[in-house]
């Protein structure tokens, strides 16, 4: 995890800011959903959280949220608590509330056309008919120029 956070920080931008990263994982609240293929963006998140210690026990902006450091660069946590296809309300404020350029947003989802288990970190793009980051997108002004982490969970 700390090799992802190295390579999105040395292959697109400048870390001497102040400003944090936000790390969003994508996914759907709630018992019903856990361990679904939606859910690997929150899966994800959880895993790095807790390689880095940080814990996600408060609420702002409709997100499950957590902050800590990373190598002295400190990193903002959510996992929003809308369903997938409303993340957007979730992402923007959050987003906004902490004056954020949206190359300091990395998302975390799901990929259907990737092999299992492959990870691919894109500067930025479309939504690829991703609900999610289709509401990601809508809620930043339609704007998708922000990082995201596709991960693979292949369609066989």
């Amino acid at each position: 995890m700390n090799e992802m956070l190295r390579r999105i920080c040395r292959r697109n931008f400048c870390t001497c800011s102040p400003r944090p990263w936000l790390f969003v994982g994508l996914g759907n609240p709630g018992d019903k959903y856990r361990g679904t293929r939606h859910n690997a963006g929150f899966e994800m998140l959880d895993a790095f959280a807790n390689s880095q210690g940080i814990h996600m026990e408060t609420v702002h902006c409709k997100a499950m949220f957590g902050k800590g450091f990373v190598n002295g660069i400190p990193v903002l946590l959510a996992k929003p608590l809308t369903y997938m296809n409303l993340s957007g309300e979730s992402i923007g404020p959050l987003a906004a509330y902490y004056k954020l350029p949206l190359n300091r947003v990395v998302v975390f989802h799901d990929d259907m056309d990737l092999p299992c288990g492959v990870l691919r970190l894109h500067p930025k793009g479309g939504h690829n008919r991703h609900n999610g980051l289709k509401s990601v997108i809508y809620h930043f002004r339609g704007n998708g120029e922000f990082p995201r982490l596709r991960i693979g969970l292949s369609k066989v």
